[in-house]
């Protein structure tokens, strides 16, 4: 599997360098993501499947607005009726330098509240993976930052939330807490900004 992690904001592309710059099958590339060929490329949105902000704006600017509609009406035939943060969801585009979109919620609905302070970026780029890797036909997937548009996630936290999912994910690095308190170290690692308690 090839990754592509692109960012127009150097900031991001900065912060992956410092992480991901020796994994041999990541790319780090400062451009559009609507303008890469790839098998899919990854939709940042919410649970219920609205793309007209942001980023996913231009995805749908892009790949058409029609996208939007069968994304939201999968997301309604599922048991729980939206898509949670931390799962992702695969569609075909009929787009033949994009074929594939897969969407990943980093917020429940559109919202710069408290997701800086999130591991969103983190639960969305595990179920970004995780697609990906399940999908036959999908060998290069381009991610833009999580959480760092309209969630206004520090770059450099997201890039390593999006490593530590890469490293459980990707690498088979996964955790086996033996104590509680293990769990929420590592869970305020993810996130050095985030609050554990009142």
């Amino acid at each position: 599997m090839q990754y592509i992690l692109i960012d127009t904001k150097p900031e991001m592309t900065n912060a992956w360098h410092s992480y991901f710059q020796n994994e041999k099958n990541v790319k780090i590339v400062n451009g559009d993501i609507t303008r890469i060929t790839c098998d899919a490329i990854v939709s940042p949105a919410n649970s219920f499947g609205f793309m007209d902000g942001g980023l996913d704006y231009s995805i749908s600017e892009r790949l058409g607005w029609d996208m939007e509609k069968e994304l939201q009406r999968r997301i309604k035939a599922l048991p729980e009726g939206e898509l949670l943060i931390g799962t992702a969801m695969i569609l075909e585009t009929g787009d033949d330098s994009i074929p594939f979109l897969i969407s990943a919620p980093t917020m429940r609905v559109p919202t710069n509240f408290n997701i800086d302070t999130s591991v969103n970026a983190y639960l969305a780029m595990k179920a970004i993976l995780i697609q990906a890797r399940q999908h036959q036909d999908v060998h290069s997937v381009a991610i833009p930052g999580l959480c760092t548009g309209v969630g206004k996630m520090d770059p450099i936290i997201a890039a390593r939330q999006m490593y530590c999912a890469f490293q459980e994910i990707e690498l088979g690095e996964k955790q086996d807490f033996s104590s509680f308190g293990a769990a929420q170290k590592y869970h305020r690692n993810i996130n050095p900004n985030g609050k554990l308690w009142d």
